[in-house]
């Protein structure tokens, strides 16, 4: 077997294959399928300081090669998972990660405090770019400004491993990346979803109660993997690459294009194992061209 052992700053993964946040609620339901201990690490479903009860249904629609989806960040609050989900959790084999999110910067450092105190909590994700939010979200993700602000304030209150979550809904995401990479973030995660839409031809009316909604799936893997493969040029930190990965060859691609390890999202949604077949598909590559480590990969696009 090949060394797939990857490193996001201080956060060591035994392997470069995470769950994206939002697609696998807070572990326990993947763990209902396999030992999560195999994976590298797992995004928790986003967090904000109290109770979210999200977008109105409905909220996901399929679109060819994809999906939409406006869920809206529904969650019980930071309070609610420290008291029943993280006692739960804490001791799964696997690193755990906070997607952490609020309407406010005073709201990003209320979670990010809370956080910080929770010793199997490995890293942290400061989304800043959710699409389906009427506050917060992305509008920190769009502009240098407001980037910078809420990571400076979000580095203060936080010890260990901090990761911007970036919004491809902008001109430019390599100025985005190199702003939070300015304010202290040891890595970036990207892309969120794409802002899009779906109609009913027959009903004449928006498929999503929000009308608008974040595209992901395979539809977006081209673009995602351009954005990763120019963040990963403008920045010195570690880039994780997100965006219809439903196989390794996939996985692949984005390591060659700059990303140190990458996130499985809406695949889950058809087969929550392939992560694990990714994982194989990795290392069955790395032996198949003689590669010794998975590092060896990052970046090595030929040109």
């Amino acid at each position: 077997m090949a060394d797939l052992r990857t490193k996001i700053h201080q956060l060591q993964l035994k392997n470069p294959v995470m769950l994206a946040s939002g697609t696998c609620g807070f572990a326990e339901e993947i763990n209902d399928f396999y030992d999560v201990s195999q994976l590298g690490g797992i995004f928790l479903k986003g967090t904000t300081p109290r109770n979210r009860d999200g977008n109105l249904y409905p909220r996901m629609a399929e679109t060819p090669s994809g999906m939409l989806n406006a869920v809206g960040l529904q969650n019980k609050g930071i309070d609610y998972f420290i008291e029943n989900i993280y006692p739960r959790i804490k001791d799964y084999g696997t690193s755990l990660i906070v997607n952490v999110n609020g309407s406010t910067i005073e709201e990003y450092v209320e979670v990010t405090e809370k956080v910080n105190e929770l010793d199997n909590i490995h890293a942290i994700e400061l989304n800043i770019s959710c699409p389906n939010v009427k506050e917060g979200g992305m509008a920190f993700g769009v502009t240098c400004p407001g980037a910078e602000a809420v990571t400076r304030e979000v580095r203060k209150a936080y010890d260990k491993t901090l990761i911007v979550k970036l919004s491809p809904n902008v001109t430019d995401v390599s100025e985005i990346a190199r702003a939070v990479e300015g304010q202290g973030a040891d890595g970036v995660s990207l892309v969120n979803t794409f802002l899009g839409m779906a109609i009913d031809s027959e009903t004449r009316k928006p498929l999503l109660s929000t009308v608008t909604g974040g595209l992901s799936g395979p539809a977006i893997k081209p673009i995602a993997l351009r954005m990763v493969w120019q963040v990963s040029k403008a920045v010195k930190i570690p880039v994780i690459g997100i965006g219809g990965i439903m196989n390794a060859a996939d996985a692949i691609e984005f390591m060659l294009a700059g990303a140190s390890a990458v996130q499985v999202g809406t695949a889950l949604f058809k087969n929550p194992h392939i992560p694990l077949r990714i994982i194989e598909g990795v290392d069955d590559y790395l032996q198949r061209h003689n590669i010794q480590s998975v590092s060896e990969l990052v970046g090595r696009l030929q040109m």
